[in-house]
């Protein structure tokens, strides 16, 4: 049986877009798409079974891929989504702009914690490989390190300037963290910078392919590959949309890694890469066109899991267990769930509840009035 491939796009138009892909002919055709949100989609993850789109409408949605359908809301911020990122199948962590960093178990969607992370917003998070420790990085200009298994921050660095992006490489002995247009490599042992990427341009997305090659991608049509242990020399370039590059994801197949890369033109394209040729421009498979104003991407494959295998000692819990776990439940479609340390009162939920039916009325009358 041949894999199945499903490339996933969020835009400002608030529509989840899916592609099923067929590989080996690596030609694409549109799945389903998805208009839950009542705002721009910010932000998206996958495991082997839900996708979680994050949205400025302040609301996390769930779909279920195999079911292809909706299968609820999670409630729990008061601000912008900025990041998400699913641990293994066991849980999904949020940042938004409230500066809240949330743990959600994914048997029965209940927010399990919640870090005051920043003092400003969280602008994003990544979790080690193990699952137990998550960086993140917010508006309050610093880097902070999270302890998983306790529930606690166990160390906060001041980097001086706002940083957009932070990320672990596969092995989880280094990690990244964008400042704008530079990329600086960190050592986990030392947590030192142990060199410097400088990119021309503002830094809008990157990604690791393998630990010894990271993709770049900013504010121009060109995609580049680094070496994060050589960083001073740009190892490729080459040219992958007609304007800037919004978005960069990557997976293995058959053994050969293949980037994915959306821009502000509309189009999602993958690309196959020769390890052996790193030097040369990957090989375009296909490309998609949306004819939205796409604003992230993921891809979703049925029993891949999208982080590393979780901790072999039982006693390291990638995440720390609530102290009176509620009882488990399924969301069904449309359910609200809250919950966490720091719970919101029901004034608060309520209040949030009549901002998004208040969101959704304007949008019924505005499609009406057109």
């Amino acid at each position: 049986m041949e894999e199945q491939i499903e490339l996933l796009c969020g835009c400002y138009e608030q529509v989840l877009f899916g592609y099923r892909v067929t590989p080996g002919e690596w030609t694409a055709a549109v799945d389903f798409t998805s208009h839950s949100h009542t705002a721009s989609l910010s932000v998206l993850a996958v495991n082997n079974r839900f996708v979680a789109t994050g949205s400025k409408d302040e609301t996390i949605h769930i779909y279920d891929m195999k079911k292809k359908v909706e299968h609820g809301t999670l409630l729990h911020h008061n601000g912008s989504i900025t990041c998400l990122e699913f641990f293994s199948n066991t849980h999904l962590l949020s940042g938004a702009e409230d500066g809240l960093m949330c743990v959600w178990n994914t048997k029965n969607w209940e927010c399990q914690q919640t870090f005051k992370a920043h003092k400003g917003h969280v602008l994003s998070l990544s979790i080690h490989p193990s699952g137990r420790l998550a960086l993140s990085v917010g508006t309050d200009k610093t880097l902070r390190t999270w302890n998983l298994v306790e529930g606690r921050s166990a160390f906060i660095k001041n980097i001086k300037q706002n940083a957009q992006i932070v990320q672990w490489s596969p092995s989880g002995e280094k990690y990244v963290v964008v400042i704008h247009d530079k990329v600086d490599v960190y050592d986990l042992e030392t947590a030192s910078v142990t060199g410097t990427i400088k990119n021309p341009k503002r830094i809008s997305s990157i990604r690791f392919i393998t630990d010894a090659l990271l993709a770049v991608a900013g504010d121009d049509e060109l995609i580049r590959l680094y070496d994060p242990d050589s960083p001073q020399k740009c190892l490729c370039e080459f040219k992958a949309h007609e304007t800037r590059v919004k978005s960069l994801h990557s997976f293995e197949y058959s053994g050969t890694p293949i980037i994915v890369s959306s821009s502000s033109d509309g189009y999602v394209k993958m690309w196959r890469l020769d390890l052996n040729k790193v030097t040369a421009a990957p090989a375009l498979l296909c490309d998609v066109s949306t004819s939205a104003r796409l604003t992230c991407l993921s891809v979703w494959r049925p029993g891949v899991v999208t982080k590393t295998t979780k901790p072999s000692d039982p006693e390291a819990s990638s995440v720390k267990e609530s102290e009176n776990p509620k009882k488990k439940r399924k969301i069904p479609k449309e359910q609200t769930v809250e919950g966490g340390t720091e719970q919101p009162s029901e004034e608060q939920v309520e209040r949030k509840k009549m901002k998004i039916t208040e969101k959704q009325k304007l949008k019924k009358k505005k499609q009406n009035k057109d």
